[in-house]
């Protein structure tokens, strides 16, 4: 694959059922207009495959870094949840925080992913400037909100592959 292809361009087997799948959205409220956008390509991409607008429940969160509590909240709070996709943007300021942010978000989602055995989908954009976030959620290199839910649902289908 070539580096700089747009991957909201790879798309899934529309003859496939999700609509028994019911999918948590976490998102942050940080850099609200981005997140908003990945929000929007998130759930619509979900539907656009078959899920159920009353199986996407959605959730917001201050910001990315409480991302992997909430993704705990969520999957404890309601078992007939199949997966949780997580959205944010951490953009570069002048100190090292972005990459303390970034990094525990990133480990912890992780961790949520591989303690609850369910898939956890980053979503989460970590951008040197508000231009690359604008340019990943829904400008020249796609929309990241559109690719995790179809990394969700293609988890999501290996899964029940696996399964039988």
């Amino acid at each position: 694959m070539d580096k700089k292809q747009n991957l909201s361009d790879f798309f899934l087997n529309k003859n496939s059922d999700f609509s028994k799948f019911k999918i948590g959205i976490l998102v942050s409220e940080w850099n609200e207009a981005i997140t908003g956008s990945l929000k929007q390509g998130a759930q619509q991409t979900l539907k656009e495959y078959g899920v159920l607008p009353q199986n996407i429940i959605t959730h917001a969160v201050p910001g990315s870094f409480e991302l992997p509590t909430a993704a705990v909240m969520i999957l404890e709070g309601d078992d007939t949840l199949d997966a949780v996709i997580c959205l944010g943007c951490i953009i570069q300021g002048e100190t090292r925080h972005f990459e303390f942010i970034a990094q525990a978000v990133a480990t912890g989602l992780v961790q949520v992913g591989v303690d609850y055995n369910s898939p956890v989908i980053f979503g989460v954009l970590t951008c040197n400037t508000y231009q690359q976030a604008e340019d990943r959620a829904g400008g020249k290199h796609g929309n990241k909100g559109i690719e995790a839910a179809v990394s969700c649902l293609k988890m999501l289908e290996l899964e029940r592959k696996l399964k039988h």
